[in-house]
């Protein structure tokens, strides 16, 4: 009765006893052949964005900008416009390391860039998150291949790049912002600064909560309207939340700026 009222919660048929369990393992199939698709649609969209804007595509169409043209032909803003050059930048990096690995050792022949060029795994969400940070995923990405294909391993398969991909990503998302490059000069000063990383991390952590709820492609508007019972919730403004979103979401801690700090 439990997992039936679960489901009845979330809006779903609870399942009839009929289903055979070849049934179910071909419905499984279909919903792991959908989930593979979205993984594709992910980046062949980040391949056709990179290429649109290269082309300045929106010019001869007689837009101002990339943005007007996005909310012109798509009907999505400025700020999903602009995410979207996010995702296709992030990705670029990534299939650009991954990429120069293949070409520059054993992995040559087998091509796992070709066959993982295309699904790394990774959702909008987490391609925005470190668009920021291209540089760094990209970097972790070369160095963890370079490690593996001098660990003796003979191939690297498509599976090992995506899972790396996958790790890097990760790690870039949960990382901490770097120590300044000159330290303080001062004990006053250490510790204001301190309190400032400490605040950001606090900042990002409560974005990455905002967007679980409230998805990265949704607006700023359209997400206070999902965030302000949650934000009465745990006692944080609302604006506040949506700026720890924002800087979950760009990783710029000039989204926190006449809000959080």
């Amino acid at each position: 009765m439990g997992a039936q009222h679960e489901d009845q919660e979330h809006g779903i048929e609870p399942m009839r006893s009929s289903l055979t369990a070849d049934r179910a393992r071909q419905m499984t199939a279909h919903l792991r052949e959908a989930m593979d698709d979205v993984g594709r649609s992910v980046a062949v969209l980040a391949a056709r964005v990179r290429q649109a804007h290269a082309a300045r595509v929106w010019i001869p169409l007689g837009h101002r900008s990339w943005a007007s043209y996005c909310t012109a032909e798509f009907g999505i803003s400025r700020a999903q416009a602009y995410r979207l050059l996010d995702v296709a930048r992030s990705l670029t990096a990534i299939h650009g390391a991954v990429t120069a690995h293949a070409e520059g050792s054993r992995t040559r022949d087998t091509g796992p860039a070709a066959a993982a060029a295309l699904d790394y795994g990774l959702s909008q969400r987490a391609l925005i998150a470190v668009a920021s940070r291209a540089d760094d995923v990209s970097e972790l990405i070369t160095r963890r291949l370079a490690t593996l294909a001098h660990s003796g391993l003979k191939a690297i398969d498509a599976a090992t790049v995506r899972a790396v991909v996958r790790q890097a990503v990760r790690d870039a998302r949960t990382a901490q912002p770097p120590p300044p490059a000159d330290p303080p000069t001062t004990p006053t000063m250490a510790a204001l600064r301190a309190a400032t990383a400490d605040l950001y991390a606090s900042a990002h952590a409560i974005g990455e909560l905002m967007l679980e709820v409230a998805p990265a492609y949704l607006s700023d508007t359209e997400a206070a309207d999902v965030l302000a019972l949650l934000c009465e919730q745990i006692g944080e403004p609302l604006e506040h939340g949506l700026a720890a979103r924002r800087y979950a979401i760009s990783g710029d801690p000039r989204a926190l700026h006449g809000t959080v700090l």
